[in-house]
């Protein structure tokens, strides 16, 4: 699994991306709940993230940028058990 972060502007922007599992999801964020925060992304370039996240269908992934001008795309695989 990979999330990408693009930067469409020309200055440097930071991001905070977010996942809660089901059992936790709430509007309070708990710092455990992290998954980067204040990361930068340069001006006019992008991040691409593989960590090879396992996440449930009911799992939350939150994103928040300091500009608007920052594009997210999260990516993965759909496992059926």
């Amino acid at each position: 699994s990979s999330i990408s972060v693009a930067n469409l502007t020309a200055t440097a922007a930071t991001f905070r991306i977010i996942i809660q599992p089901a059992a936790d999801v709430s509007a309070t964020i708990l710092n455990k709940q992290y998954f980067g925060y204040d990361i930068t992304v340069g001006a006019s370039d992008s991040t691409l993230i593989t960590v090879g996240l396992t996440l449930a269908a009911t799992d939350v992934i939150s994103v928040y940028a300091s500009t608007a001008n920052l594009v997210f795309q999260a990516f993965g695989d759909e496992a059926s058990v």
